[in-house]
């Protein structure tokens, strides 16, 4: 294990005293795991924005897609403890597809 050192200041460091205190642990504890819980967030949150940019790039060259119409129904039969069929893959006219081509290369 490596040793790093942080410089808090001392308003903060008192304050994850008391609450390391009050939970019956260390700060040093306390500290790993809010470090450890701030990563795992931190790359959840990359691994969704990457999976988004997959299926939006999937999206844009195959025209397939879900409508948020049919997703909204298949959540809210699933909400409701039903077996509903997944929604059923719609594929964009090349038309359609152009547009939204278009509207994304304008969007950046």
């Amino acid at each position: 294990m490596s040793t790093t050192t942080i410089r808090l200041p001392e308003d903060l460091k008192a304050r994850v005293e008391r609450v390391a205190a009050a939970s019956g642990g260390t700060a040093h504890a306390f500290m790993l795991d809010a470090i450890a819980l701030a990563t795992e967030r931190m790359e959840r949150q990359q691994d969704f924005q990457a999976e988004a940019e997959r299926r939006l790039q999937h999206m844009q060259e195959t025209g397939e897609h879900l409508t948020h119409e049919d997703l909204r129904a298949y959540a809210m039969a699933l909400a409701r403890g039903e077996k509903p069929v997944p929604p059923k893959v719609r594929t964009m006219a090349p038309e359609e597809r152009a547009r939204f081509r278009a509207s994304m290369r304008r969007s950046g």
